[in-house]
């Protein structure tokens, strides 16, 4: 699809801003409306969101959370989360906003490079898990993996004790099969993060697939786990039907677009792959859903992680109107 037209973001009446910084309440219950990333390259270059002058990470996340209610951090995906980055996070943005928090790739089952570790961490590893250019958490030793764990409760601290953690989000690869070893794997979350709220996104991997949907369901609920619902192309290894679904009290939706072609290409950037706005239409689908999950859960986290440019704050920022008057 192409790129958005119409008014530049702050050339908008103030009022609307005023309005997409609150929950939209749907009677059943409330939902956060926001973007997975407010420091995505392309959505800076654009010129189309940040005003002129606002320039610094901390300039971009003040401003961001002045328009949204909610933003996901996609950063910790790549590299482990900072106690000290997470009170600037606090520091920066008003009572009331949250944060959504992907965890570590490694204890996704991703692969991760010794550079991405903080101090001590890289200490830990063997020699030659440190010579390989990525390694998995099977290859970690248990006192690295048990340091990786706790780096993550410190880090999220700052945020749970501001009241501005949401869900810490575990997006498993397609290769995480359904199987015993790593539903035992989910419990094993479970207890590393015990107080702390836990999202599951999986990408294939057979957890929803007809005749084994109610069994994963069962599976997060037991665990207290919010099933992440998902808008993403059909038909790979890595899809998984938009099953609405609430298995804890926060739910959460992810709009990933629907740009088939490089959904599984390798492109220069991930921008590329998630290159889609949503029309009218299309958003107006979720809408009852949304509404839904909102009376089931009590909340619901609806993000748009099709940063390519504008296209998610300007999707965001319509479904969130769209919620609101329905």
């Amino acid at each position: 699809m192409g790129d958005p037209v119409g008014p530049h973001p702050q050339d908008r009446p103030a009022d609307e801003h005023a309005a997409a910084a609150a929950p939209v309440e749907t009677g059943g219950g409330r939902v956060l409306v926001g973007t997975c990333s407010w420091t995505d390259k392309t959505l800076v270059e654009s010129g189309r969101f940040y005003p002129p002058g606002v320039t610094s990470p901390a300039e971009r996340l003040r401003f961001y959370a002045t328009r949204f209610p909610i933003v996901e951090v996609d950063a910790t995906f790549y590299a482990p989360p900072s106690e000290r980055t997470a009170r600037l996070w606090v520091e920066r943005t008003p009572a009331g906003f949250v944060f959504d928090v992907k965890a570590f790739s490694l204890l996704t089952t991703h692969a991760t490079q010794a550079r991405l570790l903080p101090a001590p961490l890289p200490s830990l590893l063997p020699p030659a898990v440190k010579a390989k250019q990525r390694f998995y958490l099977k290859d970690v030793p248990t006192d690295a993996a048990d340091a990786i764990w706790e780096l993550h409760r410190r880090a999220l601290r700052p945020l749970a004790e501001a009241g501005k953690l949401g869900v810490v989000l575990f997006q498993f690869p397609h290769w995480f099969r359904k199987n015993a070893q790593n539903v035992a794997y989910l419990g094993t979350v479970a207890r590393e993060l015990a107080g702390y709220r836990v999202a599951v996104e999986f990408r294939g991997g057979g957890w929803m697939e007809p005749g084994h949907e109610a069994s994963t369901l069962d599976v997060l609920e037991r665990l207290g786990f919010s099933y992440v619902c998902v808008d993403e192309p059909q038909g790979s290894p890595s899809s998984t039907p938009p099953v609405v679904a609430a298995t804890s009290d926060i739910a959460v939706v992810r709009f990933h677009g629907r740009n088939g072609a490089l959904w599984q290409a390798k492109t220069a950037s991930a921008a590329e792959r998630f290159r889609y706005l949503y029309d009218e239409d299309e958003l107006r689908e979720w809408v009852p859903r949304v509404r839904e999950l909102a009376e089931r859960a009590g909340e619901v986290h609806a993000l748009m992680n099709n940063c390519y440019r504008d296209h998610a704050v300007v999707n965001a920022r319509r479904l969130a109107t769209l919620l609101a008057g329905a």
